[in-house]
C-alpha cells in the first residue's frame, strides 16, 4: 500500500519526523463577523468563509475583498503566518479546508472559521499538510451535521499532522508553492474570461456594443418569432439527457451515476444539436428554470416536463444560451410569463415560454459573428479549466508522496542554516 493510502494513524514518522497534534503547536482562535453587507469596494482586506472555498488555493498573501474599518472592528485580525480553516461546509469531505495567509498587509477574518495561530511551523508547508488526503479523512471524521456540516477548535486540536524538521518543511513548500503560483495565475486568467462574459452579456448580446462593420437593424422581437417547438419524440434508441446549471445537458447515467428515466421513454422529447432546452425546475440561482443550448453533437431524449425548442439559427442558439447564463437574465424573462404551481413547480406551457421578447440582431451574418465570439470565450474556458485540473492532479501527486515522507528532499547545509 502507497504511503498516501495509508491514514494518519497508520503512516509511521520518517527519521526527523515527528506526529503531532495541533492541540500542541500553538492556539485556536474563533473567526467572528463580516456579513455579506460588511463587504465594500473600499476598506481593509479580508478572509471570508466561503472564500476559503471558492477563492483561494492553499496560500494567499493577498485578499480579494474588503471590509468597512466600522465592520472590521467587530471581526477577527488576521496575522501572517495564520492557518485558517473553513468551520462549516456542504460535505464532510470538506469540511475544514485550509489556506494559510502571508501576507504583510493588516486584515481581519470573518466568523464561521477557525484560526490556528502561533504553530512555529512553515506556514506553507503546514497548510498543505493540513489539506492532505490523510489529514482530510481525519477532519471528516469529526465533522458533525447533516444537510451543513460543522468542526469546532476542540476537534481541530486532536488532528494529528507529520512534521519533518523545519529545513525539510521549508524546501518542501518551496517546491509546492510552484505549483501553487501556476494555478494562481491560471485562476486569474479564469475570472477574466469570466468577467468578459459578463462584459458580453449587458453590451454585445444587448446591442449596446456592436462588432465592426456591422450597422443591421436589432429588433424585440418574441421568442416565437425566433424559436419553433418540433414536438419530435423519442425513437427508443436516444440516450436520456439533463439540465446542468453549469456543464448544460448532460449524459444522466454519467453525471448522476444511474438514469432516471420511466421505465418507457417513448414520450420523452427529443433534442436535436443546437436545440433550446428549458427545464421547468427550480434549480438554486434559477428559481424559474434553466434554458440552455443542446451542445451534443447527436439527438439525445429529455424529460416530457422540459419543453424543447429549435432556434432560427444555430447561432442565435448560441446567443440565447449565453444570455440565458445570467440568473438574473433569465427571471427578467421567466418572470411575466410563469406562475409558481403547489409543491414549488412551474406552471408554464411550452407556448407560454415563447411569449416573452428580447432584442436581437435580425442580420444572420451579425448573428454568426457574435456566435464566434461566444465560443471562442467558451473554448478558452474549456482550455483554462483542463490546465487547472492537470496542474491539480500533478500537485496533489506530489502533496500525496512530500508530505507522508514517502518521497525525501535533500537539504543542503546552506538551506538548514537558512532555515
Amino acid at each position: 500500500m502507497r504511503e498516501h493510502e495509508l491514514t494518519i494513524e497508520e503512516l509511521l514518522p520518517k527519521t526527523g519526523w515527528a506526529k503531532i497534534k495541533l492541540g500542541e503547536l500553538g492556539v485556536f482562535v474563533k473567526g467572528k463577523g463580516i456579513a455579506r453587507s460588511d463587504v465594500c469596494e473600499e476598506g481593509y482586506p479580508c478572509l471570508r468563509y466561503g472564500e476559503i472555498y471558492s477563492t483561494y488555493e492553499t496560500v494567499t498573501t493577498g485578499l480579494v475583498s474588503k471590509v468597512s474599518p466600522s465592520a472590521a472592528d467587530q471581526a477577527c485580525a488576521l496575522e501572517h503566518g495564520d492557518i485558517v480553516f473553513a468551520a462549516s461546509g456542504e460535505t464532510a469531505e470538506e469540511i475544514g479546508k485550509v489556506v494559510t495567509y502571508t501576507g504583510k498587509e493588516r486584515a481581519w477574518v470573518g466568523g464561521d472559521t477557525v484560526i490556528l495561530r502561533g504553530h512555529g511551523q512553515n506556514a506553507v508547508f503546514l497548510a498543505h499538510a493540513l489539506n492532505s488526503d490523510p489529514v482530510v479523512r481525519q477532519k471528516a471524521r469529526l465533522g458533525k451535521g447533516q444537510s451543513v456540516v460543522h468542526i469546532h477548535a476542540p476537534d481541530l486540536a486532536t488532528v494529528e499532522v507529520l512534521l519533518p524538521p523545519l529545513p525539510e518543511q521549508l524546501k518542501i513548500a518551496a517546491i509546492l508553492r510552484t505549483w501553487d503560483e501556476a494555478l494562481e495565475k491560471l485562476s486569474a486568467l479564469r475570472a477574466l474570461n469570466i468577467r468578459r462574459r459578463i462584459w458580453l452579456r449587458t453590451h454585445l448580446f444587448t446591442g449596446k456594443a456592436r462588432l465592426h462593420g456591422f450597422t443591421g437593424e436589432w429588433c424585440k422581437v418574441p421568442l416565437s418569432d425566433v424559436l419553433h417547438e418540433h414536438g419530435s419524440k423519442s425513437t427508443g434508441a436516444e440516450e436520456v439527457y439533463s439540465v446542468s446549471v453549469h456543464k448544460g445537458l448532460v449524459n444522466q447515467v454519467e453525471h448522476l451515476g444511474r438514469s432516471f428515466s420511466a421505465a418507457s421513454t417513448d414520450h420523452y422529447n427529443r433534442v436535436l444539436p443546437g436545440d433550446i432546452v428549458y427545464t421547468k425546475s427550480p434549480t438554486g440561482d434559477f428559481p424559474l428554470g434553466i434554458i440552455k443550448q443542446s451542445k451534443i453533437d447527436r439527438e439525445v431524449i429529455v424529460s416530457p416536463l422540459y419543453g424543447v425548442y429549435t432556434p432560427q439559427s444555430y447561432a442565435l442558439g448560441v446567443i440565447l444560451d449565453a444570455l440565458f447564463e445570467s440568473p438574473l437574465a433569465a427571471r427578467n424573462y421567466l418572470h411575466p410569463l410563469v406562475q409558481k404551481g403547489a409543491k414549488n413547480t412551474i406552471a408554464v406551457t411550452n407556448k407560454q415560454f415563447l411569449e416573452g421578447k428580447l432584442h436581437l440582431p435580425m442580420d444572420p451574418d451579425e448573428q454568426a459573428a457574435i456566435a464566434d465570439v461566444v465560443n471562442a470565450s467558451h473554448a478558452e474556458l474549456a482550455c483554462l479549466d483542463a490546465e487547472i485540473k492537470a496542474l491539480t492532479d500533478q500537485k496533489r501527486g506530489l502533496m500525496q508522496k512530500l508530505l507522508t515522507g514517502e518521497w525525501r528532499v535533500e537539504v543542503s547545509d546552506d538551506e538548514e542554516a537558512a532555515a
